[in-house]
């Protein structure tokens, strides 16, 4: 999305960009997900969930983003709704497939099947890295997130650390958060595109979470995103665990549905006597679960014009990054990687000279 917002904007500004997609289609992940882009109500909110994230950027995603929001529904981005079902932020939820498309006829000249530049090359004209992250990589997801083991990918195949590698080439510098991730605990079965959603187990807060040894590792109430539950998941044995249920669990609601209705359509739920550790007393129901990445929180050093920072914490001539290409928003929570990715997707455009 970041790329794509970044050349509308550009060509707005009388530029002619080009988007050299690595994928066989343009939108990356957005177009795979439910499509929420939003904020926290207030920037006190945003601190108080992700403390460990940059101030700066996390100023100007809350102050910058109901006016990207607008410019997505000028550009023709069908909007489904303007809530996001969650009391906890505000935002709108647009329909993935329209808005893919309007973002591509705003951006222009869009290539498929190309690459960034191979790091250490300088182009001549400015170049914003939108490369989605590095969850695509298992190499660097291991070296900086170090789960237990391998992780399923929850998104496109082609963020794969790209726009990492070519800044790193030029001189860059990596932001916090680089070992934490989004994600979802999914039902332990191979999933494609299509499962990424439905088979989604985000009802963690509701049960107690063992791992296969039977152990409960996580300490406290999970957040309500579950990101930082998924994270710890990722650091248990096989990267798996076990959500055990007694009723009162099963009666809770997660949006518009009872855990009870999730659990039923899980294809790793099993009876409780089949659990390969002692049954915790009242429990009615199990579902067996493995952490899967979706991005990156971690990534380059930006300032607040997107510019790629070098250990001076200076910007790298002609070079910006934005999505999850630009790390440290996040950290230490979760926030709407589609809103950083509005956000400095324009903010680099404008930018850039």
């Amino acid at each position: 999305m970041a790329g794509l917002c970044a050349a509308a904007r550009a060509r707005q500004l009388g530029r002619r960009p080009v988007v050299l997609e690595k994928g066989d289609r343009a939108g990356g992940s957005m177009l795979l997900s439910s499509c929420v882009i939003w904020r926290y109500p207030t920037l006190e909110d945003f601190r108080a969930q992700c403390p460990g994230g940059d101030p700066r950027l996390q100023a100007l995603v809350q102050d910058l983003l109901d006016e990207g929001l607008d410019w997505l529904e000028s550009l023709g981005a069908p909007v489904v709704t303007r809530e996001t079902g969650n009391p906890l932020t505000v935002g709108r939820r647009f329909e993935p497939g329209g808005l893919t498309e309007a973002l591509v006829r705003a951006a222009g000249e869009v290539r498929l099947a190309e690459s960034v530049p191979p790091g250490g090359t300088v182009t001549d004209e400015p170049l914003v890295l939108a490369t989605g992250g590095f969850q695509g990589d298992s190499a660097l997801v291991e070296r900086f997130v170090a789960p237990a083991a391998p992780l399923r990918l929850r998104a496109n195949p082609w963020s794969a650390g790209d726009g990492l590698r070519h800044a790193l080439g030029r001189g860059a510098v990596l932001s916090t958060g680089l070992d934490e991730f989004y994600g979802r605990n999914m039902a332990d079965v191979d999933f494609g595109e299509r499962e990424f959603v439905p088979l989604a187990q985000v009802y963690g807060r509701y049960a107690r979470v063992l791992n296969e040894r039977g152990e409960e590792f996580f300490d406290g109430e999970p957040s309500w995103s579950e990101v930082d539950l998924v994270q710890a998941t990722a650091r248990q044995p096989g990267a798996r665990a076990w959500y055990v249920l007694d009723d009162r669990a099963l009666q809770q609601r997660v949006r518009d549905r009872t855990v009870a209705e999730i659990v039923a359509e899980a294809p790793t739920r099993v009876d409780p006597a089949e659990l390969p550790f002692p049954v915790p007393a009242g429990a009615v129901a199990a579902v067996r679960v493995a952490a899967a990445i979706t991005h990156t929180m971690g990534g380059l050093r930006v300032d607040e014009r997107a510019r790629v920072l070098d250990e001076n914490d200076q910007p790298i001539d002609g070079l910006y990054a934005a999505g999850a290409d630009a790390g440290g928003i996040s950290a230490g929570g979760y926030a709407s990687g589609l809103a950083c990715a509005l956000v400095l997707g324009r903010l680099a455009a404008e930018a850039a000279k």
